[in-house]
């Protein structure tokens, strides 16, 4: 875990997003016990009160959840995952090709260039 942050946003935000990143990737598995609130702030060196803040914003949305006395995990609900990586996803395609508006480039030209690039359809 090892995030560089903005000046631009909350860190809090920043932190929710790497995270659900994390999650939606697999780096973090499904049921994983996350490290206790003090040992993720050390280790991402933040305060303890602002990753708080990040996991309860986690557990908000379904991704984390807390077993009392045994800590915080990942969730088990793989279509909650899912769904989050496809939100991620759409949100990355469309700025993407919003951008690529942006330098004149059309939809289907975007479209090329992607499978040029990226080596399939």
């Amino acid at each position: 875990m090892d995030y560089i942050f903005d000046n631009e946003r909350p860190i809090y935000i920043q932190l929710v997003e790497k995270i659900r990143i994390e999650i939606v990737s697999g780096k973090l598995k499904q049921g994983e016990r996350l490290p206790s609130v003090r040992e993720l702030a050390l280790i991402v060196r933040v305060n303890p009160n602002t990753m708080q803040k990040a996991l309860v914003e986690l557990e908000n949305q379904g991704l984390v959840y807390t077993e009392r006395t045994n800590g915080k995990f990942v969730t088990n609900n793989s279509e909650l995952i899912l769904n989050i990586k496809k939100e991620l996803a759409r949100e990355k395609v469309t700025k993407f090709l919003d951008d690529m508006k942006n330098i004149g480039i059309t939809h289907d030209e975007a479209v090329t260039y992607l499978q040029e690039l990226g080596g399939s359809k």
